[in-house]
């Protein structure tokens, strides 16, 4: 696929197992981030789309680019080594970290490490039909050992106080995924359903998490498109992204 070119960087989109893609895109707009996050963690980065969206969107806030650090891993050798391609070539690459390592052995060798965020487009297909390139498939299913449940329990260990997890998944898994996030201690404070057109109901869901219980979480539908045309609200979320917003 060559290279996705955005509003202020590229991504070379070849090597990964997981190319750019619209859900990870949408993570990287709409998640919470705060000025003060200084540590964050990409797990399952691929071409590092959404640590470079995070990266950007942070410097925009501040100029204390220089003290913040994005950890990004992935499995998958050839995509660790495309996302720090990517990092390497764009305007915050002294803030962005690429490694081929997986949760497990990031864990161990960043044992002590407290993150502000921790966001992930993470593998959902439990038992659908594996897709037939074996690298694709790893990107998409959890049976490659990475799934929200282990993100979530390593999200309980090692958020900062006021840290939080951002994940992106398909809608059918709000009530298994909530109930797992509440056995880890975490509560949901924003919830954004996303829907192609007004007719459907919501494909995927931006769930948001942190320690500290809330009253009711926010909780936000976006629709992409209507009658052939995205709408003000999709192009508002993601014109500092994309080229035609």
């Amino acid at each position: 696929m060559g290279v996705f070119r955005f509003k202020r960087f590229n991504v070379v989109n070849e090597r990964s197992a997981m190319k750019v893609n619209t859900d990870g895109v949408l993570l990287g707009a709409a998640m919470t981030l705060r000025q003060e996050d200084r540590i964050l963690l990409d797990i399952g980065t691929g071409t590092g789309t959404i640590a470079l969206m995070a990266a950007q969107r942070l410097a925009d806030m501040s100029d204390a680019e220089g003290k913040r650090s994005i950890a990004a891993i992935d499995i998958d050798e050839a995509s660790a080594a495309e996302a720090a391609d990517n990092f390497r070539n764009s305007p915050w690459n002294g803030s962005l970290h690429a490694f081929n390592l997986s949760l497990e052995e990031f864990s161990v060798s960043h044992e002590a490490q407290k993150f502000d965020l921790i966001f992930s487009n993470p593998p959902y297909f439990d038992e659908s039909t594996n897709a037939p390139e074996e690298r694709r498939n790893n990107a998409r299913h959890t049976s490659n050992g990475l799934s929200y449940r282990e993100i979530l329990d390593f999200a309980s260990l090692r958020l900062s106080e006021e840290g939080r997890v951002s994940l992106v998944l398909p809608a059918e898994t709000e009530d298994a995924l909530c109930r797992h996030a509440r056995m880890d201690g975490l509560h949901m404070f924003r919830i954004v359903r996303i829907r192609t057109v007004p007719r459907k109901a919501p494909a995927r869901i931006i769930v948001e998490f942190s320690r500290n219980r809330c009253g009711s979480p926010e909780d936000i539908v976006l629709t992409i498109q209507n009658e052939g045309k995205y709408t003000q609200e999709y192009l508002s979320l993601t014109r500092d992204f994309y080229l035609f917003a």
